[in-house]
C-alpha cells in the first residue's frame, strides 16, 4: 500500500481549474520529485495534500486514512510535515522558538529534546544561532531552520516546496545533501523543485506537471535521459 495516494484530484481557484484530475502515489522510503514550469500546479498540490486548500473532487489517502477533508493540524499529527515555499520562518522568534513550534503536536518532553538534539546535529549552524532571531539569518540558514522545524514534528513524510529557491550554489548543494540524509534516516520525501536536475539526482521517481496535468512519470534516471525532459527542464 502506498504511504500517500492521490486519486483524480481536481482543485480550483475560483473558476480557474489549477489541478485537472491528477493521480500519483508515494511509497514509504521514497524520494519523489514533482517537476514542472512555474504555474504548473506543483505548490497547489502540496497545499491541497497538507489541508491548506480544499479540492473540488478527488481523494487523498495517507497510510490508508482518507485525509481529503481533514484540517491541516490533524494531518500534521498523523505524521506529515510541510516545508513551505519561501521558508516562512517566524522572523521575530529565535531559532530555538521556531524549532519548538514544529513540535507542537508532540507531548513527550524527552522525545522532543532528543529530536532537537538530532536537528542540531544535522544543522550545526542552528545550534550556534539558537538564540538569534530567525529574521536575521541568511536565506540558506532560514531554509535549514524551516527544514529543522518540520523535522521537529518527527514526520513519516516531509513535503518540501522549492527548498533551493533563491539560495547560493553552495547552499543549494548543502540543502540537497541534507534532503538525502533525511531520506536515508527513513523519512519519505515529496519534493517540489524548480531545479529539475538537482531534484532528479536525488529522487527515486518523478512526475512531470504541465498546466495542472501529469504528463509523464518514470524513474528519475529515465527522466534524466529523456530528450524532451532534457530540453524542457535540464537546459540541455
Amino acid at each position: 500500500m502506498a504511504m500517500l495516494k492521490v486519486t483524480d484530484l481536481k482543485v480550483y481557484y475560483g473558476v480557474i481549474q489549477a489541478i485537472k484530475g491528477i493521480s500519483f502515489e508515494v511509497n514509504q522510503g521514497e524520494v519523489i520529485a514533482l517537476i514542472g514550469a512555474n504555474g504548473a500546479g506543483k505548490t497547489t498540490i502540496l497545499h491541497t495534500v497538507t489541508g491548506l486548500l480544499k479540492p473540488k473532487s478527488g481523494k487523498i489517502e495517507f497510510e490508508g486514512t482518507d485525509i481529503t477533508k481533514m484540517p491541516g493540524h490533524k494531518i500534521v499529527a498523523l505524521g506529515m510535515a510541510h516545508v513551505p515555499e519561501g521558508r516562512r520562518v517566524f522572523a521575530d522568534l529565535t531559532v530555538y522558538e521556531n524549532l519548538m513550534l514544529g513540535a507542537y503536536t508532540r507531548k513527550n518532553k524527552d522525545e522532543i529534546a532528543e529530536t532537537l538534539q538530532m536537528v542540531y546535529t544535522r544543522f550545526p549552524r542552528l545550534q550556534e544561532r539558537k538564540t538569534q532571531l530567525a529574521g536575521t539569518l541568511s536565506g540558506g540558514e532560514q531554509q535549514m531552520l524551516a527544514m529543522g522545524r518540520a523535522l521537529m514534528s518527527h514526520p513519516k513524510i516531509i513535503l518540501m516546496d522549492e527548498p533551493s529557491m533563491g539560495l547560493s550554489p553552495i547552499f543549494v548543494n548543502e540543502i540537497f545533501d541534507i534532503i538525502k540524509q533525511v531520506s536515508a534516516s527513513g523519512t519519505t520525501v515529496l519534493l517540489v523543485e524548480q531545479n529539475a536536475k538537482k531534484a532528479l539526482e536525488i529522487a527515486d521517481r518523478a512526475y512531470v506537471l504541465e498546466t495542472g496535468n501529469i504528463v509523464k512519470s518514470a524513474s528519475a534516471s529515465e527522466l534524466m535521459n529523456d530528450d524532451s525532459i532534457k530540453k524542457a527542464y535540464l537546459g540541455e
